[in-house]
């Protein structure tokens, strides 16, 4: 095990309401050791997450999101999509996603690449309790130290974990998918309804936003698309897509969907945006969406949408486009089409 001395770190980091990563974080930093060179990778991070405890100079935010990269850019931190299975990190802090399968994964990960101490934090509604329990199975933990409705313990690396590794895999649907991306077992059933709804013929060139593993994007190709777009921020969900949709028309770009920018204004966009960024529901982030679609689009392109039916876009619609159409959609999702995107100074 790590030694359990301390380390102080001179950080303002007793403060209110700063996400939840800043409180636990130090109280580690009291019980064990960090090494005293090397960089410290800290995996899966929220955008907003309080890294001052750590020296700035040696962390590496690793997370699939290219919208969280962004955001530690922006304060300077050194980013990366993923770890490298070929460099070696001193310390990685993994901040625990909700899917089990993918925390899972983010364990291997940091275990095979880190050569001194591997620190864990989560909320407990995001399997904080129960990753414990496994890993304890495993190897010996330390901690855990509990506060803000979570937990954070530690370990030394091991081999143990290795059996959880997982990335992209063929699935029996004959897609491409992993653990963490969206509808990982199988064909959304929203996405499904959209690709039902589209014309037999799509001309010109196509950006699927939020793309995905690349489901929409392989339908507007065999539409006969000149080109397809495929923009989606989560990075692992992109390399399931270049595994789905090897067509030379299609482009890839890691990107946030809601910024954006094509090298020309396409014909037509398909999507079926996310809503989710916490466990509630944020329609601000489709209407997002909606308003980067009429951006992109020519003067006479049409933006092809599926939504959950509770969503609140039509006052963003009629804002953007100047004629909307509600298609044929069933009790649970609506289908959009919309048309001659209006522009809105902004």
């Amino acid at each position: 095990m790590p030694a359990v001395t301390s380390i102080r770190c001179n950080a303002p980091w007793k403060k209110k309401n700063r996400p939840v990563i800043g409180d636990r974080l130090p109280l580690a930093l009291d019980a064990v050791t960090l090494p005293g060179a090397g960089t410290l990778a800290v995996l899966h991070p929220d955008a907003d997450a309080d890294l001052s405890a750590l020296p700035r100079d040696r962390v590496r935010v690793v997370s699939p999101m290219a919208t969280v990269c962004a955001a530690f850019a922006a304060r300077g931190y050194d980013t990366a999509a993923a770890l490298d299975p070929d460099v070696r990190v001193a310390a990685s802090i993994l901040c625990l996603t909700r899917a089990r399968a993918e925390a899972q994964a983010l364990v291997a990960a940091a275990m095979a690449c880190t050569d001194v101490l591997v620190i864990i934090d989560g909320q407990k509604t995001d399997g904080a309790d129960s990753m414990l329990k496994a890993m304890r199975q495993r190897t010996q933990m330390g901690g855990p130290i509990s506060k803000a409705h979570g937990k954070v313990y530690w370990t030394e690396p091991s081999a143990a974990f290795a059996d959880w590794a997982a990335g992209p895999q063929l699935q029996p649907g004959g897609f491409w998918t992993a653990p963490g991306v969206f509808s990982a077992d199988g064909v959304d059933p929203a996405s499904a309804l959209l690709v039902a709804a589209l014309p037999e013929t799509m001309v010109g060139t196509v950006a699927d936003l939020g793309a995905g593993w690349g489901y929409l994007s392989a339908h507007v190709l065999d539409r006969g698309a000149d080109a397809v777009h495929l923009v989606e921020a989560h990075d692992m969900a992109l390399q399931c897509a270049r595994h789905n949709v090897t067509d030379p028309r299609a482009q890839f770009h890691w990107a946030d969907a809601t910024q954006w920018k094509p090298p020309a204004p396409v014909d037509a966009v398909v999507m079926n945006p996310p809503f989710h960024k916490s466990r509630s529901a944020e329609p601000g982030l489709g209407q997002a969406f909606i308003a980067n679609a009429a951006r992109v689009l020519r003067p006479h392109g049409a933006l092809w949408m599926v939504a959950n039916r509770h969503l609140p876009y039509e006052d963003t619609l009629t804002a953007n486009f100047a004629k909307v159409v509600e298609l044929d959609g069933d009790a649970r999702f609506k289908l959009v089409r919309a048309e001659r995107p209006k522009r809105i100074r902004r």
